[in-house]
């Protein structure tokens, strides 16, 4: 019966916050929900099941987990707000228009295709490039609440162990960049996947293209 009364609140709590969805928040579609919104709703799932569970002598389950509902959902919320104006702010930021952004509700993803970034079979970063990874070293400043990671990664042309090396350099050298705008190193970490993460066929020479190119996952720590 009291796993039933907290499963209700649970529920209880993310209808409610469903149902405030605004409109005007989201281009007048009400199907979709803002990073904000997400993050209170993610939030309050989660308070909701820890209230419950860290209730001592499992008294008032339900109340406990309405109470983490709602101390969940703020939490979330404001973690769901800064990646909001963080990508709103690289965006506005980077100048290339072929550099994706992409705000995955618990992450950031910048995308940097290869041919922005280098010369074939080069890690050197081209001067061009350089402007873009200083603004998002700016970015990175100004919202130093986050780890980043930094993923190099290559087609299937070539050996295998050719393309781990030379997707390892190029993550190395996009974080170097980094960390000459001022990002601490200790909130990098550069790894090479080499020709094993595509994300497109490299039957053919456009999805080789995409599959050639370096992602900064930006990861909130608090």
């Amino acid at each position: 019966m009291k796993l039933r009364m907290t499963t209700v609140f649970a529920a209880s709590g993310l209808i409610a916050l469903g149902a405030c969805t605004d409109p005007s928040l989201n281009g007048g579609q009400t199907g979709n929900i803002s990073r904000t919104q997400q993050g209170a709703l993610a939030g309050a799932a989660i308070g909701a099941l820890y209230g419950a569970t860290r209730d001592d002598d499992k008294n008032n389950q339900g109340r406990d987990a309405a109470r983490g509902a709602i101390l969940g959902a703020a939490a979330g919320a404001v973690a769901g707000n800064i990646l909001d104006r963080q990508a709103a702010a690289l965006e506005q930021a980077v100048q290339n228009p072929n550099v994706q952004i992409v705000n995955h509700g618990s992450y950031l993803q910048v995308i940097l295709p290869e041919g922005i970034l280098f010369a074939t079979d080069s890690a050197a970063v081209s001067g061009v490039a350089q402007n873009d990874l200083y603004a998002v070293a700016r970015n990175l400043n100004q919202y130093p609440n986050s780890r980043i990671e930094v993923i190099g990664h290559t087609d299937n042309t070539g050996s295998a162990a050719y393309n781990q090396d030379l997707s390892q350099r190029r993550a190395q050298s996009v974080a170097g960049i980094l960390t000459a705008g001022g990002v601490s190193s200790a909130r990098i970490v550069a790894v090479g996947r080499g020709e094993d993460q595509p994300t497109a066929s490299n039957a053919t020479d456009q999805g080789r293209a995409q599959n050639r190119r370096v992602e900064i996952l930006i990861r909130p720590t608090q």
